[in-house]
């Protein structure tokens, strides 16, 4: 496993790449409304990226159609926006986006409610949430990577939620996706020693009931076994000498 570490620099041209992506973020949520397609929230993101100078990182990486990421309900990751999903009351959706701005990626998603959430999907994206940062806070120099995947495991399987083990966080930098994996369920303590300089995509998803997943015949779309919904929340993460940074905001 080679853990690339990124120089100050580095980190701020990637804070920089997260900064115009929360710009997309922010622009598209309040589209998030019955009535909307998955596919409305992917061409307005689509424009927001260009008018900022950026390119979708998600677009045809490994053949992936588009900038967004929307799933729905009982989908965990890799939803496909489609001009025949149109958001109801009652649901939830996942919106996960990456950027590339001058060679360096970010990434980050939130989950949303569409109208007003139930007590029961108030909790699943509030636990959820609130994992992504408990994680965060324990991405500390001289840490351990598993550290960061307890906190998720711990404060999620206590509220009776199931902990996705088939899709995990990773590295990322001058690449989507690099070393290390950075599971949301491990023991303390273990996994590689925590350095300055690395800089962790830190992504819980976390179901409503049992962890299971399968990815449906479309080779992208993951969803819940048992059809319970799933929720997934998302930072740009780098470790420094003075704690962790969130670049996603």
């Amino acid at each position: 496993m080679a853990i690339m570490i990124k120089s100050p620099a580095e980190i701020e041209k990637m804070r920089h790449s997260g900064r115009l992506l929360r710009q997309v973020h922010e622009y598209i949520a309040p589209m998030v409304v019955a009535g909307a397609t998955t596919m409305d929230l992917e061409r307005a993101a689509q424009s927001k990226i260009d008018e900022l100078g950026a390119l979708a990182a998600f677009k045809g990486y490994h053949g992936y159609p588009a900038a967004l990421c929307t799933s729905i309900n009982e989908e965990v990751v890799h939803g496909m926006p489609n001009d025949k999903r149109v958001l109801k009351q009652g649901d939830i959706l996942s919106i996960d986006c990456g950027l590339i701005v001058d060679g360096f990626y970010s990434d980050a998603a939130v989950t949303y409610a569409v109208g007003t959430p139930t007590p029961a999907i108030s909790k699943l994206l509030d636990v959820t949430r609130a994992s992504l940062y408990a994680a965060i806070e324990e991405a500390q120099v001289g840490g351990r990577l598993f550290d960061i995947s307890a906190a998720v495991q711990d404060l999620c399987e206590a509220q009776g939620f199931g902990v996705v083990k088939e899709f995990v966080g990773h590295g990322i930098g001058r690449n989507m996706h690099e070393d290390p994996q950075v599971p949301n369920f491990g023991t303390r303590g273990k996994g590689p020693r925590l350095k300055a300089g690395m800089v962790l995509a830190i992504e819980p998803m976390i179901n409503a009931g049992k962890p299971e997943v399968r990815v449906l015949p479309d080779g992208w779309t993951a969803v819940t076994v048992d059809g319970s919904y799933s929720a997934h929340f998302e930072h740009t993460v780098a470790i420094t000498n003075s704690g962790p940074q969130i670049l996603t905001i």
